[in-house]
């Protein structure tokens, strides 16, 4: 299967890529392209119904497949299957840039490595709009790591990580095309505030409308201002806007389970028995 560096001569990489997917067929070949030259590819398959596992057959035969349940378990279980000391983490939207490539290569060749793990700038894009500012560029994540020096919380959503070591910066982009138009992202916004909501139920947090706003107000500010959101137009302001809305309609959520949980209670046989007895 022919790629971008069709051609060209790389060099051996022991590096595992790892990727996370479930209905990928519009997005993975370009993903699975962008990362033919490392040693190795890990597919995780969450029970796939379209094309996914046949595209990714083409560039290769570590698949696995399990039902996603918790994110951090999730993804902890796809890099316990990495053959390599390091692994470098993407997922089906996101490209490794050729800049990047070379980067990680070179950085790889080194024996005397000065640390365990490697962040990188994440280029995200809403549509073909890269968003420019309002802290989302250049947000580099860890992404590159050795594999027996790292793991996440076992979390539902945006877990937490456990690192041994220290970690470096890498100046190459990875390119996030994150949300295919403004209905996309809504729906993603949707999703994740749910996940976020019942991640604090579960954890027994107290969340309160103040401190909700609070952090509302505050986060607005940060990324309109300080980060400088107003200076890549209406984006910028959309983007700001509901990085800040996120705290408060996560909370709008925990508070309608939270008020389900009491009424069922409420209204359950013993309550209405032990109600009698009074």
């Amino acid at each position: 299967m022919g790629t971008p560096y069709e051609g060209c001569k790389m060099p051996a990489v022991s590096l595992s890529v790892a990727i996370i997917v479930k209905n990928e067929e519009r997005r993975l070949e370009e993903c699975l392209q962008s990362v033919a030259w490392a040693g190795e590819i890990v597919i995780l398959d969450d029970m796939s119904t379209d094309r996914t596992v046949e595209i990714a057959r083409q560039y290769t035969d570590k698949i696995f497949q399990r039902a996603m349940d918790i994110e951090g378990r999730h993804r902890n279980y796809a890099y316990s299957k990495a053959s390599n000391a390091w692994v470098l983490s993407i997922d089906a939207d996101e490209r490794v840039t050729p800049e990047l490539r070379d980067e990680i290569i070179r950085t790889l060749s080194n024996a005397n490595q000065p640390h365990t793990a490697y962040s990188m700038p994440i280029k995200t894009y809403l549509g073909k709009r890269w968003i420019r500012a309002a802290g989302y560029y250049p947000a580099a994540k860890l992404r590159m790591f050795k594999k027996d020096k790292f793991k996440y919380e076992e979390a539902r959503v945006h877990p937490r990580v456990f690192l041994e070591g220290s970690c470096g910066e890498l100046k190459g982009d990875i390119l996030h095309y994150s949300w295919r138009n403004l209905s996309d992202f809504l729906t993603k916004f949707n999703r994740e505030t749910s996940l976020e909501a019942e991640k604090w139920m579960l954890d027994g947090r107290k969340v309160s409308f103040p401190n909700a706003m609070r952090k509302f107000v505050d986060r607005f500010l940060k990324n309109y201002l300080i980060k400088r959101g107003y200076t890549d137009g209406f984006i910028g302001f959309l983007m700001s806007f509901f990085h800040s809305l996120y705290q408060l309609i996560s909370y709008a959520k925990y508070y309608e389970m939270k008020n389900k949980i009491s009424t069922a209670a409420e209204q359950s046989p013993e309550a209405k028995l032990e109600g009698k007895s009074k």
